[in-house]
Formats: structure tokens, C-alpha cells, sequence
């Protein structure tokens, strides 16, 4: 990549940041180019994403992404969980790393597994892993109905499936007081719909994209209270 293009995209992911509020987040503007960057070169063998422009990466991918970061802390507040404390995420079908490898640069306490079925992603995230210094981002290769672990704060996924498929597959993974983060466009007032009696929705929150004019939301669920007679 030119220089002077590079400046571009440095600049453009600053305005990003500071629009999303996470202007103070030092490390995260050299670790997010430098995300961008492996993503190219992987993109041009591998093919992890349709998206083929840089610029459009950056907007389409990254941003989009980093969006989630402050209602993400704002909803572990409102669960006790600040922080400092250790958060587990689980990013279901990561694909290319999007959300869990942009939520573990954003907030270097929280501990971000990303799983996907696909190993040429699943390796892709690993490399990210280990290039940027990211102790606390790690990757497997599996199906997450699969994974042998559980007790996840927050299971989440980027566009995966619909929502009742992705809570049943994702179920076992998430700690009893756990949420579900789905990343959608539209409201999917359908899916919504369908999802089990067992598996509420308790907040639609919409997002703004700096640079993208398109809808976005999250879909905040979790597992209904057993009622007691």
C-alpha cells in the first residue's frame, strides 16, 4: 500500500474513533491498521471477505465492528461485569476475526475466543493472534455445537444465521447469566418472532456506522427466567 494511502486510512480511522468514543483507546488505531493490513494479503489468496477495497474494509469491516465496543462495555456494566474483570466473549462464526479480533484490540481485559467451521479463517485469526500481540484473542477450528467449553459472559456473531439457529447452536457455550449479541442490519422483527419461548429479546439497540449509511442494530437476548409456582 502507498503512503500516502495509508495516511488516508490512518486519518479515516481516527474521525471513526472518535466518533465511536474510543479516541482514547492508544494501542487500538496501530493494531487496527495493522489488522487491515493482513487482511489484504490473506483476502488476495484466501479469499475471507468479498470486500476487496481497502477504504471499504475499513468502513464495511473494522468500523462497523468497533461500533459495538461501547454498548458492549455499557451492557457488561449493567451485568456487574466492569472492565477490569475477565470477560469471556465467544464470537460464533467469526469468519475473518469480525467482531472478536476488533473487541480483543479494543479492550485487551476481555477474553475473546473466536471459533468458526472454516480453518483457512480459523488460522487467519490465529495469525492475527500472534502478528499483533494479542494474548487474550484465541482461535478454534470447530463447530460451536462442538466446542467442549461453556460459561461465556457474552456469545456473539457478525450476519451468521438467523437467531433462533444461532441461540440454539451457541446455547450450551453461554454462562447461566450470560447474553447474546447478535449483529444485524434491519431490525429482524421475523426472527425476532420465531425465536423459543425459553430465549427473550431484551433490548434492540440501533447503531450508527461512521461512514456507512446503512442500517445496523444488535439484538440483545438471553434465557428466560424459569417461573416458579
Amino acid at each position: 500500500m502507498r503512503a500516502a494511502d495509508h495516511d488516508a486510512l490512518a486519518k479515516r480511522l481516527a474521525a471513526g474513533l472518535a466518533a465511536l468514543g474510543l479516541s482514547a483507546h492508544t494501542e487500538l488505531p496501530r493494531r487496527a491498521l495493522a489488522y487491515l493490513d493482513l487482511l489484504q494479503q490473506w483476502n488476495r489468496v484466501y479469499n475471507l471477505t468479498a470486500v476487496r477495497d481497502p477504504a471499504d474494509m475499513l468502513t464495511h469491516h473494522l468500523l462497523d465492528c468497533l461500533a459495538v465496543v461501547r454498548p458492549l462495555q455499557q451492557q457488561l456494566q449493567r451485568m456487574g461485569r466492569g472492565e477490569a474483570a475477565a470477560v469471556r466473549i465467544l464470537d460464533v462464526g467469526s469468519g475473518g476475526g469480525l467482531p472478536g479480533a476488533l473487541l480483543a484490540m479494543a479492550c485487551p481485559a476481555w477474553q475473546v475466543t473466536c471459533v468458526d467451521t472454516v480453518a483457512k479463517k480459523a488460522a487467519f485469526v490465529a495469525q492475527v493472534a500472534a502478528a499483533l500481540a494479542l494474548p487474550n484473542l484465541r482461535s478454534v477450528h470447530a463447530r460451536v455445537e462442538a466446542l467442549q467449553e461453556a460459561g461465556y459472559d457474552v456469545v456473539c456473531s457478525r450476519a451468521l444465521a438467523t437467531l433462533a439457529d444461532f441461540t440454539a447452536w451457541s446455547l450450551a457455550a453461554l454462562a447461566p447469566a450470560g447474553v447474546w449479541m447478535a449483529m444485524k442490519g434491519r431490525v429482524p422483527h421475523d426472527e425476532m418472532a420465531a425465536l423459543p419461548p425459553v430465549i427473550e429479546v431484551f433490548h434492540v439497540e440501533p447503531l450508527s456506522v461512521p461512514g456507512l449509511n446503512a442500517e445496523r442494530c444488535l439484538v440483545w437476548m438471553r434465557q428466560r427466567a424459569v417461573q416458579r409456582t
